[in-house]
């Protein structure tokens, strides 16, 4: 059993957790997820590791309660378990595969929209303890909804805020910030990154028109995290992907977004899954026992 040890609510139906998990805190990387299970019959829920303390043994988890599995998880009190904390899974950040050297001599911009903060605080926090500074856009729909932004401030070189509605620090999307600190003179070697599946669109097609290289993380689209249902196959650069088992990241100019996101529609419903089951064929991959 895998005990919280710590639980709060970072806004409304955003949830952060510390959890008991040794192994998984002493061998995971930024980048990397869990899959958490309540109890025996519970569902197979995939998070990001959004922090982690390898001398605690602990791992944090940030989750947003939209479904029945992540509204039972935001019942749990500190001193509850968890049946199951598989992990760490997914390949690591490719951030952590360079050295010091390598990384300092980038200009590195990370863009998180929404709960996608979780995930690039790692990261950011990750280059920070070795002496790398990055740039940091951190979006929200409105102030309301912003999350870790002073834990962001702590680790990032410049963190700029920005909200849809205006209601908080810079207004606006993410793209027109981008598009503010290119104007202002910024350049950067790299980008990643990590939002809602039309956020990491809108920013892809802006970074390409800027021949920025970018890196999205496909994590919205996992369900269960093992390659098996199938839900997160996405095409990159014309190729077939599984998010969960190939990912999460991924070179975001090659990915098609288009298709991952009608594909997310449709694999909600018996019908739709049907539909791709015969559209996909052996690429489908059926494992979730919903397609027949």
């Amino acid at each position: 059993m895998y005990r919280i040890l710590k639980k709060c609510e970072l806004t409304t139906n955003i949830y952060l957790m510390d959890v008991e998990a040794k192994r998984v805190a002493k061998s995971c990387q930024p980048g990397q997820f869990v899959i958490v299970r309540m109890d025996a019959e519970g569902e197979r829920i995939p998070l990001t590791i959004c922090d982690y303390d390898r001398e605690r043994g602990s791992v944090t988890i940030v989750f947003q309660s939209v479904g029945a599995g992540t509204q039972m998880m935001a019942e749990l009190k500190e001193g509850d378990s968890f049946q199951d904390f598989v992990g760490p899974l997914g390949c690591p950040s490719e951030l952590v595969k360079e050295t010091p050297e390598e990384l300092k001599a980038k200009k590195i911009l990370f863009v998180a929209g929404g709960v996608g903060a979780a995930p690039v605080y790692p990261q950011v926090k990750w280059l920070h303890e070795r002496g790398v500074e990055a740039d940091v856009i951190v979006g929200s729909k409105t102030k309301s909804l912003l999350i870790l932004e002073k834990e962001m401030e702590a680790v990032a070189g410049n963190l700029y805020v920005t909200t849809d509605d205006g209601s908080y620090g810079r207004s606006g999307m993410v793209t027109q910030t981008i598009k503010d600190l290119v104007a202002e003179g910024k350049e950067y070697d790299v980008c990643i990154a990590i939002g809602p599946m039309i956020m990491m669109k809108f920013v892809c097609l802006l970074t390409k028109e800027l021949n920025l290289p970018t890196v999205v993380s496909l994590n919205p689209i996992m369900v269960d995290g093992t390659g098996m249902c199938g839900a997160c196959r996405v095409t990159v650069d014309g190729k077939v992907k599984f998010a969960c088992v190939d990912g999460p990241e991924f070179d975001g100019h090659l990915v098609n977004f288009d298709e991952a996101m009608r594909r997310q529609t449709l694999y909600k419903t018996e019908e739709g899954r049907a539909l791709l089951q015969v559209q996909e064929g052996d690429t489908h991959h059926g494992g979730c026992g919903n397609c027949g």
